[in-house]
């Protein structure tokens, strides 16, 4: 396969992007972000693209943020108070990169999630911004941010209490719970899911009926679904944002972090 973070591939009306590390099951890195920033306002103008699906390789979907480098960038404990971090302008970054999920869920064509396995952090979130889901009946989904002492992004708090409604999603959000692709099916929150023998065969079926749909109609319909949200995602973007760079300043987060790369459980104090 490849050695880009991000393969692009269009057939007949539909694109598809796979994120591409599957060694750190495909966790976000700079050149993943920025191929995906290039390709999905492209993708969204392009008449000839009738579908979107966003999938990864190597049996996951996205890990998220790579939590290693949160350890590596939190360079040990501290009272929260960095006089070198600079809240607003990291908020700044982690907001303009969160883009990707408002691209997803406002482009004119059906966005689709295709899940083979885990699904965690942001890039559950990812899942969540794409209009519909399939996933493999065994895959792993989670929000996991509380157990690295994160409130969450890319708009995970935006799309998860419309799907699943606000006692479910507040329940996913501080357990953290993983929750597997037919259970996720279970509680709305995903809209198919396929054994593994089946899985690459439904999710080019399911691909094919988005792609067959009268597209301009299904971007009307998205204006209208879309403008029946309650808040704003742009101002949902902004408080995610602010939020986790205050988290990162915190010792629960940098503690949860290093516990994480040293394979033990976290002990969080609330700082």
């Amino acid at each position: 396969m490849s050695d880009k973070h991000l393969i692009e591939e269009i057939s007949d009306g539909i694109a598809t992007l796979t994120m591409n590390r599957p060694a750190a099951r495909n966790a976000m890195s700079g050149e993943m972000m920025s191929a995906m920033h290039e390709a999905l306002p492209r993708l969204s103008a392009d008449r000839n693209v009738r579908c979107v699906v966003l999938t990864g390789a190597g049996g996951a979907f996205c890990a998220g943020g790579d939590v290693k480098g949160f350890a590596s960038a939190a360079g040990g404990k501290s009272s929260g108070n960095d006089g070198g971090f600079d809240l607003e302008g990291r908020a700044q970054g982690l907001r303009a990169g969160m883009e990707l999920s408002r691209i997803l869920h406002e482009m004119p064509k059906p966005t689709l999630a295709a899940i083979p396995g885990p699904a965690a952090g942001a890039g559950f979130s990812l899942a969540l911004a794409c209009d519909l889901r399939i996933a493999l009946d065994t895959a792993k989904l989670t929000t996991a941010f509380a157990k690295v002492g994160l409130s969450g992004d890319y708009g995970g708090s935006f799309f998860l209490p419309y799907i699943v409604g606000q006692a479910k999603a507040r329940e996913l959000y501080f357990s953290a719970k993983v929750v597997s692709g037919q259970a996720a099916a279970d509680m709305g929150l995903v809209n198919r899911v396929a054994s593994a023998a089946d899985f690459e065969g439904q999710v080019s079926e399911f691909a094919a009926e988005l792609a067959s749909l009268p597209t301009v109609a299904v971007g009307y319909m998205k204006k209208n679904l879309n403008a029946a949200y309650g808040g704003s995602l742009s101002d949902t973007f902004d408080r995610e944002a602010l939020h986790m760079m205050r988290c990162f300043m915190t010792d629960d987060h940098k503690g949860a972090a290093q516990a994480f790369v040293e394979k033990r459980a976290p002990q969080f104090s609330g700082r």
